[in-house]
């Protein structure tokens, strides 16, 4: 297995592109108990995409997914993320340890769609210069 030959913080999975296809074949690889859950979603975010008119829905399931990936593919992080939710669930929200498992969540979602921004515009940087006159 990948994970076995990787620390805790490194990824166990590349980082897929935004696409269906793509993002199934990473979960796949790193959460695949949430497999059932991703094509339920997409079919709502579809249906949603046909009643509305709207690509917001396909577009919302897409970066959904992407951040849940982003987070998985590292066994550190997803580790956090389980523990924190895991607090979240099980202490009262009087609790100081809820808003502080809360704000590890919020913490971790964060930082994934930032890592996610940050390639994102080096892809598009890197587009940008195939595309220039020599």
């Amino acid at each position: 297995m990948i994970a076995a030959h990787v620390g805790p913080g490194a990824p166990v999975a590349s980082r897929p592109e935004r696409t269906p296809p793509a993002l199934r074949a990473a979960l796949e690889q790193v959460a695949p108990h949430r497999l059932g859950e991703m094509e339920r979603q997409k079919d709502e975010a579809i249906t949603l995409a046909a009643r509305t008119g709207s690509l917001g829905p396909i577009t919302r399931f897409l970066e959904t997914w992407a951040v849940a990936i982003e987070i998985a593919r590292i066994p550190a992080t997803a580790a956090r993320l389980r523990a924190a939710e895991h607090t979240a669930r099980t202490v009262d929200h009087d609790d100081p340890a809820w808003r502080e498992a809360m704000d590890e969540i919020h913490d971790l979602h964060s930082a994934a769609r930032q890592s996610l921004a940050r390639q994102s515009l080096a892809r598009q940087s890197l587009d940008r210069e195939s595309l220039a006159p020599e």
